[in-house]
């Protein structure tokens, strides 16, 4: 059964604990010395390759992003990911793999992932994702996250999207989002709740800040992660 350790106190806001998860110890000793830069405190953790079938002992610390080697099978992956949200359901999570298949990446961003990264690109941007990862942003390639708003949006197709929002959304902005989760434009959403394009926009600009997100299609895929009850 996986331990769920803690992160010891000295940990500060000036460094971002990263736990790296792998079963190859060449890939753990590569992230690892691309972390040793100020700003972050790598932990790595070696995988049993008989994953999922047995976790072992493995004690996974509590950090700000875990960073998941892909195992190469998406029942393995999800498991391990499983396991790390049983512990810390509020993980924010990285996963790495050699390629990204597009069915697979599909299943990793419905199951709450917010970081997709190939080794290549890995060796470029892991820095840079990670912060933003950490901060609950995502880090996916934008043609596959085009894409995958898109298959969310023909799935939902016929029925309203609904979205649990924040507190401080208010009774014209949760309309605003309704009508930006079937993919409206801002003048057709100016257009179905008669208020002006400029109108509509600035109420987009205030969600996509009070979700802590840039882009729309980064507020529909915070959606999705929601939940299958707020579609």
């Amino acid at each position: 059964m996986l331990s769920c350790g803690t992160m010891p106190a000295a940990v500060t806001a000036r460094a971002l604990s990263v736990c790296l998860l792998s079963s190859h110890a060449m890939v753990l000793g590569d992230f690892e010395r691309q972390l040793s830069v100020p700003g972050f405190r790598p932990v790595t953790r070696r995988l049993d390759s008989t994953l999922p079938v047995d976790l072992g002992r493995l004690t996974v610390p509590r950090a700000g992003v875990y960073v998941v080697d892909d195992l190469g099978h998406q029942g393995a992956t999800e498991s391990l990911l499983a396991r790390i949200m049983e512990c810390f359901p509020k993980a924010r999570l990285l996963v790495v793999a050699e390629s990204l298949e597009e069915a697979h990446a599909f299943a990793l961003l419905r199951f709450g992932v917010k970081g997709l990264l190939t080794y290549a690109e890995a060796r470029e941007q892991l820095l840079r994702a990670l912060p933003q990862v950490a901060e609950g942003g995502f880090w996916v390639p934008r043609t596959m996250l085009s894409r995958f708003v898109d298959s969310v949006l023909t799935d939902t197709r016929g029925r309203r999207p609904k979205v649990g929002a924040p507190t401080s959304v208010s009774r014209r902005e949760q309309e605003v989002l309704d009508a930006l989760l079937e993919n409206l434009s801002n003048k057709e959403i100016g257009s179905k709740l008669n208020i002006s394009e400029r109108t509509a926009k600035f109420h987009v600009s205030n969600l996509l800040a009070k979700f802590g997100v840039r882009r729309r299609a980064d507020l529909i895929l915070l959606c999705v992660q929601r939940g299958p009850n707020n579609l």
